[in-house]
C-alpha cells in the first residue's frame, strides 16, 4: 500500500472514519471492498435503481474514438467486478467482425483492482474477452512510462488514499495525447442536492447494512462522496498534475459526472 505522508488538504484522499494515515486508509478500504465483494453488484444496481448501467454506457460512448483504435492500450482502473470494463470492451473492434488483420493486433483492455475478491468476481465476466485482469495498487501501477493510451476509472478514484498521487501516476503511464476519463459521484445543489443528501446519508446506509451486513462499508460511501473534491477543485487537481483541457460533464442532474483531460 502507499506510504505517503498526510497532506494538509482535507480533500487530498480517501479517509475512512478513524483513519488519518494514507497507508492505513488504503489497507482499510481494500479490506472493506474484499468483504462486500459477494454482494457488490446487487447493491450497486439496487441502490442506483439501475442508473449505474446508463452511466457506464454513456462514458464508453464518449470514448468511442479511442476505443475504436485496435492498437490503443486501454486501462480500466479500480475495475471492481468489471462492469465498466465490459462497457468499454463492447465498443472495441472485435476479430469476428473482419475489421482486424489479424486478431493479434487488438490490444487487450487492462482491468486493474487491488481487491482480490472483486477481481475473482470479475474474472468469469471477462472469460472469452480480450481483457486482462491484474491485481495492483492504483498508486503504483505495474506499467512503463508512456505506455497507455486511455485510462478510465468508474466510481473508484475517490477511494484512492491520495488524489494528487493518483493523478500523477496516471500522467506517468499515459502516452502523449493519452486521455483520462474519471466517472464518479458528485454532490448536487438545490432541491436535487437535498434529496440526494437524504438518500445518501439516511436511506443508503440502512439498505446497505440490511443487504450486505456490513455497516461500515455503507457508512463510508456517503462520507467518501462528501469528502471527494467537487468539480472546480478536481479540475484544479487535474491541471496541477500536468493534464490539459480538463473538463467535467454532469450526469443525471449532477449526481455523478465524467472528468476528462489530455496529456499534452
Amino acid at each position: 500500500m502507499t506510504t505517503s505522508t498526510p497532506s494538509p488538504d482535507p480533500t487530498s484522499g480517501a479517509r475512512p472514519t478513524g483513519v488519518s494515515d494514507p497507508a492505513a486508509a488504503a489497507q482499510s478500504i481494500q479490506q472493506m471492498f474484499d468483504a462486500i465483494a459477494p454482494r457488490y453488484d446487487l447493491l450497486n444496481h439496487l441502490l442506483s435503481a439501475g442508473i449505474d448501467r446508463l452511466w457506464w454506457r454513456r462514458t464508453a460512448r464518449a470514448l468511442r474514438p479511442i476505443l475504436a483504435r485496435p492498437e490503443a492500450v486501454v486501462l480500466d482502473l479500480c475495475c471492481g467486478t468489471g462492469d465498466m470494463t465490459l462497457a468499454l470492451d463492447r465498443l472495441r473492434p472485435q476479430p469476428a467482425t473482419g475489421n482486424l488483420q489479424p486478431a493479434t493486433l487488438l490490444a487487450p483492455i487492462l482491468a486493474i483492482d487491488f481487491s482480490r475478491n472483486m477481481l475473482a468476481l470479475a474474472s468469469p465476466k471477462f472469460a472469452g474477452r480480450n481483457i486482462r485482469a491484474i491485481e495492483a495498487d492504483a498508486l503504483h501501477l505495474p506499467f512503463a512510462d508512456a505506455s497507455i493510451d486511455l485510462v478510465t476509472c468508474a466510481f473508484g478514484f475517490r477511494n484512492l488514499a491520495s488524489y494528487p498521487e493518483g493523478l500523477a501516476e496516471l500522467h506517468r503511464v499515459l502516452r502523449p495525447a493519452g486521455q483520462i476519463a474519471i466517472l464518479d459521484f458528485n454532490q448536487p445543489t438545490g432541491l436535487m442536492g437535498a434529496l440526494y443528501s437524504l438518500y445518501f446519508k439516511r436511506i443508503l446506509p440502512l439498505l446497505g447494512r440490511l443487504i450486505s451486513r456490513d455497516a461500515s462499508a455503507y457508512t463510508y460511501l456517503p462520507e467518501s462522496v462528501a469528502r471527494f473534491p467537487g468539480p472546480p477543485r478536481m479540475i484544479e487537481l487535474i491541471a496541477a498534475a500536468g493534464f490539459t483541457a480538463p473538463s467535467w460533464t454532469p450526469y443525471t442532474f449532477g449526481v455523478a459526472g465524467l472528468y476528462r483531460a489530455i496529456k499534452s
